[in-house]
């Protein structure tokens, strides 16, 4: 084709029981005018050759084959030879509503944007056939220059609304000249954002939900213990804060939510340590939470953030009273809840 409007970028590993509907929603879009890259990431099971019998069927579909070096390196190696307009990431085990690109693609012509983000769905299944779906959404907007969208960007990191690549559209052009890529880093997508976002002028984001992030608590990243994740969290801390710094925004409601989101994700580091799967011991994992809780960072944090829910102001007591003991018992019933009882932990977990 030599109008491609877009262009599709799909990881694929191991994901043979998911990869033929997201595949099967991309040819079901509305918009025709794409091409869609699906990279085989060295996946040791069929999903490869699923992709292959697709693109045997439709010459929009271009299959690569690779060693396996992780997705950002799938990502960036397809970004390297597309010809859309727009890039658009998507991962191989959800799916999209058709009118998905239509929409987005109508949006960035109307408005300009370098950057169009989209609500999507988060599917949580607790057993094979039923799941709980959270709907997140914000206002249609569009940010004509970079100082109203920097004003304006807590709320929609607020939204989880700025981490992920799957529920946004972005102009190539600003992507290559910027020369921007995918690190080779664990959680690659949201550095990514942070990239993206850094020097970014317009803007547009619509209410609309098409994407449906499928989340099988059993088999998710989210599910497991993660050595290092404080660490790896910490790291993050410091990304927003350097990235806040850079914009020059210092407003009142983008300083709480920065304090906010770090207690929010102190707390996942914590259940993190009791997880059934973390192989410290109990008094191995007190230490831990002692000396995490102890940080003076956590006590500024804790100060500035406004908890939006009673459960939330709850959920922090015993870090308040700076008490191992107590963060540890807390844990542990979160921890419990988490793996025994996925539909009320993702509806707690909303609800925060």
């Amino acid at each position: 084709m030599d109008d491609i409007k877009i262009s599709v970028i799909m990881p694929v590993y191991n994901v043979e029981k998911f990869v033929g509907k997201a595949i099967d929603s991309i040819l079901a879009q509305t918009l025709k005018e794409f091409e869609l890259f699906a990279v085989d990431n060295g996946t040791p099971d069929s999903s490869g050759k699923i992709c292959d019998e697709y693109a045997l069927k439709d010459s929009r579909i271009k299959v690569l084959h690779k060693e396996n070096g992780g997705a950002p390196s799938a990502r960036n190696m397809a970004i390297d030879i597309a010809r859309g307009k727009y890039f658009y990431f998507m991962d191989s085990d959800d799916w999209a509503e058709p009118t998905m690109l239509q929409d987005m693609y109508e949006l960035a012509e109307k408005t300009g944007a370098q950057y169009v983000v989209t609500g999507y769905f988060i599917d949580t299944y607790y057993n094979d056939t039923d799941c709980l779906t959270l709907n997140i959404s914000y206002p249609d907007t569009v940010y004509a220059n970079r100082e109203a969208f920097r004003r304006d960007a807590y709320k929609l990191f607020d939204k989880n609304l700025l981490y992920t690549p799957w529920n946004k559209l972005y102009l190539a052009s600003y992507i290559m000249e910027k020369n921007l890529r995918f690190p080779y880093t664990f959680w690659d997508d949201f550095p990514f954002n942070l990239s993206v976002v850094r020097d970014i002028e317009r803007v547009a984001v619509s209410s609309k939900q098409y994407y449906h992030f499928m989340r099988a608590r059993a088999e998710s990243e989210t599910a497991k213990y993660m050595p290092k994740m404080y660490e790896k969290r910490e790291e993050e801390h410091g990304w927003m804060l350097e990235l806040y710094s850079y914009w020059g925004v210092n407003d009142a409601g983008s300083r709480e939510f920065l304090a906010r989101r770090y207690i929010e994700r102190l707390v996942g580091c914590i259940e993190n340590i009791t997880n059934k799967k973390c192989t410290l011991t109990t008094k191995e994992k007190k230490q831990e939470i002692k000396k995490i809780i102890k940080d003076p960072k956590v006590a500024e944090n804790l100060k500035a953030a406004k908890p939006k829910s009673m459960m939330m102001r709850i959920v922090l007591v015993p870090v308040r009273l700076n008490s191992a003991w107590l963060t540890y018992a807390e844990s542990s019933l979160i921890s419990k809840v988490k793996s025994s009882n996925t539909k009320l932990f993702a509806t707690l977990k909303s609800r925060r």
